[in-house]
């Protein structure tokens, strides 16, 4: 997982959207540092520099949540702020759900808190 990071303090994961990068929150670092977090940008699985996998599953929500869990143990972390914006919203939505206790606070940017369907959206579509 390629992971930018500026600062020390209580660590702010900033997760991205789709088609966009870390570098969608370069704006964010300094101010972040300055304010005294750990800020934290990795490129989410398959996008920029971390890896991508043939398998469709891993790209869920719910494996999402499981590299950011992942990502707060490299960190040395067991909480962290999390913002998402657009896709890394649903991700950070998905890190509340199921990691409850890894969630310090959550911030999410054009993507509300929806639950989970009753069925896969692929079948009530049908």
């Amino acid at each position: 997982m390629h992971v930018a990071e500026a600062g020390s303090g209580p660590p702010v994961i900033l997760l991205h959207g789709f088609a966009e990068l870390w570098y969608s929150w370069r704006q964010q670092l300094p101010v972040l540092a300055a304010a005294g977090y750990r800020a934290v940008w990795p490129d989410l699985r398959g996008r920029g520099g971390t890896g991508a996998s043939a398998a469709d599953e891993v790209y869920a929500p719910s494996s999402m949540a499981a590299d950011v869990v992942g990502l707060l143990g490299a960190l040395g972390a067991e909480r962290a702020v999390l913002d998402g914006h657009d896709w890394g919203a649903n991700v950070a939505w998905a890190c509340a759900e199921l990691v409850a206790e890894s969630v310090a606070g959550l911030v999410a940017l054009g993507v509300p808190y929806r639950p989970r369907p009753p069925a896969p959206p692929s079948e009530a579509l049908r």
